[in-house]
């Protein structure tokens, strides 16, 4: 099962057909993926469910369906335990961003939350979850795959916010802040924490 978010209602991908109820059920093969995307945005359903025999080929069908965006990004915990976090378009974030020529994920990653938040002294402890999210820009859907790391660091310096990507604030938020946070912030985020 894979969810990928129009801003912050899922389209569920699903070998499971289950009875509609507040969402709606499609065939993988045939949807019109611009219908559902309107849908989502302009009705009160909370989901949309597209359904597919193969679970292996699941997100590799639905993929093929919009131009990918490949990401890379980090969920940063220091030696206090607090995870380091971004303010932008008025929304708790992680930082993240898009991969450059030639560079692995591992590499996009970090590159990007160096860029964006000044933390120095990055290392990648594992991977975590990826994340899927569609997007509109000059008038045409695109899907953000975001591949997510986990990382540590023991950077005690000035975070300093990159501006030029609309990014105000960089912070250290402890448990219970990250959890405030995260009420102001995007459905992708959630799931990933």
């Amino acid at each position: 099962m894979y969810h990928i978010f129009v801003n912050d209602k899922p389209i569920i991908l699903t070998t499971e057909i289950k009875p509609e109820k507040g969402f709606k059920n499609y065939l993988l093969s045939t949807v019109n993926i611009g219908k559902v995307i309107k849908e989502l945005n302009s009705t009160s359903l909370k989901e949309i469910r597209l359904i597919s025999k193969k679970e292996d080929k699941l997100i590799s069908k639905f993929l093929k369906k919009l131009p990918n965006v490949i990401a890379g990004g980090g969920k940063v915990i220091n030696d206090d335990g607090e995870t380091l976090f971004i303010y932008r378009n008025d929304k708790w974030d992680l930082p993240k961003g898009k991969a450059e020529n030639k560079e692995t994920i591992e590499e996009t990653a970090l590159r990007e939350v160096e860029e964006e938040t000044g933390v120095l002294g990055l290392s990648i402890t594992k991977p975590i979850k990826t994340t899927y999210h569609i997007f509109k820009r000059n008038g045409k859907h695109k899907i953000k795959v975001t591949y997510w790391f986990e990382m540590k660091t023991s950077y005690k310096g000035k975070l300093r916010p990159q501006k030029n990507e609309g990014i105000t604030k960089v912070q250290w938020l402890d448990k219970a802040q990250s959890q405030s946070a995260l009420q102001n912030s995007y459905a992708n985020i959630r799931f990933l924490i």
